[in-house]
């Protein structure tokens, strides 16, 4: 059984299947799929979409569609025909107790992509290391905190990162979407939740109408985002700024510079080496939760890694049109921020790109299965 909550998760996690089903062509994958995972072979018991949400209120307006979900797979994993390996991927606040289900019965948990445990919730790595046999990190100074309680925790180089790159040029991408092949251009990211969409885009939009004399504007619409949010938001803008789907890479290949939401894409953006700035807002309920337990001084992973502000971040009040077209502007011009920041980048992708990552977190999952 694999379970995925997101979008980003699902891209993994169907890497991950790949590189185990090449490994034993007799293993049989369900649980909780997005579309990537399905085109790999996973029986879908549930959608990744029925559980990607964002702050507490969406939290409970959603509640009956997790609960379903959530039984569902708890009754797989107390029943006769349990599964062999329970893989769980990223999301936390659900995964880690399905892990504990899993641990009362016997089912070796094999999670893949752990939980951001030293940005948050610390205390959560003991209980981590009840529930979990073995950890694939996506950081390597991840190991040493579990090493601490005893979690067989393993740095295999992040797997989405060496798939991450254009396979066309920056003049066939923007000719493709009759974007002008001599003005700068801007790539909107706003993110793969509804509730993320909602918040920022308006914002971007905004930012983007400042910005129309310096450069062009594209939105990159995430997969299973609905169309018509997006069609929506753009109306209410009165901007005609084009939508692309299923093209992200080469789009933010394209662009001079990204705007996004922040989270995994981040990490994409660092590494195709796309200058950007940094977005983060939820509910003011959900914020002042989130503020008391956050341990780390930065929200962007680029930032995180290098330990320093190498990309600027606009979080909660300090996300309007009027600042982010501000951060955007010198991003748009040769000069020194633009190299430094590109220098920057370039530093986060050595670190990631460690090719053959997924086989390697596939060889530590099939080595679980008896």
């Amino acid at each position: 059984m694999i379970v995925a909550g997101e979008a980003s998760g699902d891209a993994q996690a169907a890497r991950l299947v790949a590189a185990m089903a090449a490994a034993d062509s007799s293993l049989r994958f369900y649980g909780v799929a997005g579309e990537q995972m399905k085109a790999a072979g996973v029986e879908a018991l549930a959608c990744t979409s029925e559980l990607s949400i964002m702050g507490l209120g969406e939290v409970l307006s959603g509640l009956r569609r997790v609960l379903g979900t959530w039984r569902k797979l708890k009754k797989e994993l107390v029943g006769d025909g349990k599964p062999d390996l329970l893989v769980l991927v990223d999301f936390p606040d659900f995964n880690l107790r399905l892990a504990r289900v899993a641990a009362r019965n016997q089912v070796p948990v094999f999670y893949y992509v752990s939980p951001q445990v030293w940005a948050w919730r610390k205390r959560r790595i003991k209980s981590i290391a009840r529930r979990v046999d073995r950890m694939v990190v996506l950081f390597p100074f991840e190991v040493d905190l579990y090493a601490e309680v005893g979690l067989d925790a393993h740095y295999v180089g992040h797997p989405l990162a060496e798939t991450v790159k254009a396979d066309r040029d920056r003049k066939q991408t923007r000719e493709r979407y009759g974007l002008s092949t001599d003005k700068r251009l801007v790539a909107l990211l706003p993110g793969s939740r509804v509730k993320e969409v909602e918040e920022l885009l308006p914002v971007m939009l905004e930012a983007a109408r400042c910005l129309s004399d310096k450069a062009e504007f594209v939105v990159a619409r995430a997969p299973g985002l609905p169309v018509e949010l997006l069609e929506s938001l753009l109306a209410q803008s009165g901007l005609d700024v084009p939508v692309v789907e299923g093209d992200t890479y080469n789009l933010v290949a394209a662009a001079d510079a990204v705007a996004l939401s922040s989270g995994t894409a981040t990490v994409e953006c660092a590494v195709l080496g796309c200058p950007m700035v940094v977005m983060y807002r939820v509910t003011r309920f959900t914020y002042a939760i989130v503020k008391r337990l956050i341990k780390v001084p930065w929200i962007a992973m680029p930032n995180i890694l290098l330990d320093r502000e190498a990309v600027p971040e606009l979080v909660q009040g300090q996300v309007t049109a009027e600042a982010l077209a501000a951060r955007l502007a010198p991003l748009l011009e040769e000069g020194q921020l633009r190299s430094d920041m590109k220098r920057d980048l370039a530093s986060v992708s050595d670190m990631l790109v460690k090719p053959g990552a997924a086989g390697r977190a596939a060889a530590l999952a099939v080595e679980m299965i008896a």
